[in-house]
């Protein structure tokens, strides 16, 4: 029968590990799940299997042939013991371990004696609130393994585990950095998906503002400007990652794995010119917004100014023949009231006229 390894108990301490030794296990983010879930698949070019489990991690050989790659994918963080329980029983250094629980890290590629780190984040687009929330990923391998970390239960890798199962691509023909490769890979796929939503949304702004300016169309704007610069912070220093991890000298990377590496930076660099596209285009919605407010309000001003001047030699006859002084001739006029109408209404009409020609409205 197979056993499992028993899991501590969960810490309750969820601050920054501040002031604490290097390679303190802290969880520094929000409990997303109430189980953590873990997935493990063992495959070859003619094996193939796969055990899930939850608060409980699949037992298996850190030794097993190195021909099999095993892919030990972890969903969910808040339980310190668990990750304590994996890195000590597969050898992981204390800093990954630490890493891996620190959400607040920026994406970045480390290489240590038994292995090598990549961390990075993926992004999640909510087609009801149209938030973009962004997400922790660490990946590690060692010779034939692999395993993955992530913050929620969402499977951010089920293109990965359906081109395992049935055997499709070249994952089960290379190792585990094929493997890490594909996963990274996955992510920065995802990037695309969730520019292609932001496109939309600045189409959308783009044709609201145009039509009618609301007002709350500033808020939105200036939401999606803060989501773009999460993205930018997180797709920047990728960069960086990615370049070293397909330009490192790492054992455990074969030859053939490079050109797919390269491949994937530059899939990051396009990523990276795109968000500041986008976000290029966002400032412009804001300018847009404010042109197009200052647009109708010169024309409601405009308006007024013509209505105002219309009426001000209107005002000033009516002001002459208002005056309380016994001797105005006009005012003993049987048709005075009427002629008095009379040259106001021309007045009006000439202004108009005036107004017309001059192209002012």
């Amino acid at each position: 029968m197979r056993t499992r390894i028993p899991i501590p108990l969960p810490s309750t301490n969820r601050k920054r590990a501040t002031g604490l030794p290097p390679g303190t296990l802290v969880f520094t983010g929000e409990q997303k799940t109430d189980v953590v879930h873990t997935h493990l698949m063992r495959y070859s070019l003619e094996e193939f299997s796969e055990e899930d489990a939850q608060d409980t991690i699949p037992e298996f050989d850190s030794g097993e042939q190195q021909e099999r790659v095993r892919w030990l994918d972890v969903r969910g963080l808040h339980r310190e013991g668990l990750i304590e329980t994996i890195g000590r029983t597969h050898q992981i250094h204390s800093l990954v371990l630490e890493d891996i629980l620190d959400i607040r890290q920026r994406p970045k590629f480390d290489e240590y004696e038994r292995g090598f780190f990549l961390q990075l984040r993926a992004f999640h687009f909510d087609p009801t609130t149209k938030n973009v929330s962004t997400e922790q990923v660490s990946i590690y391998v060692t010779p034939g393994m692999v395993f993955s970390f992530q913050e929620d239960t969402t499977d951010l890798f089920a293109s990965v585990r359906t081109r395992i199962r049935t055997g499709r691509g070249k994952v089960r023909h290379r190792g585990a950095d094929y493997l890490a490769y594909a996963l990274a890979d996955s992510l920065v796929d995802n990037y695309f998906i969730t520019l292609d939503h932001i496109e939309d949304m600045v189409d959308r702004l783009e044709d609201q503002i145009m039509m009618d300016p609301d007002k709350n169309l500033k808020g939105e704007i200036h939401r999606l400007r803060l989501q773009m610069l999460t993205m930018r912070k997180s797709v920047a220093p990728l960069r960086e990652a990615i370049n070293r991890f397909a330009k490192t000298d790492n054992e455990l990377v074969q030859a053939n794995t490079f050109p797919f590496l390269r491949d994937l930076y530059d899939h990051t660099i396009q990523v990276m010119d795109t968000i500041d596209t986008y976000r290029d285009m966002i400032n412009g919605l804001y300018d847009l917004y404010l042109s197009e407010i200052s647009f109708r309000m010169n024309n409601v001003m405009q308006v007024l100014t013509i209505i105002s001047t219309i009426f001000i030699p209107l005002t000033f006859l009516a002001g002459i023949y208002g005056m309380n002084f016994d001797v105005i001739p006009e005012l003993h006029w049987e048709h005075g009231y009427h002629t008095l109408l009379a040259v106001m209404a021309v007045i009006a009409a000439l202004l108009v006229l005036y107004f017309k020609k001059k192209n002012w409205f």
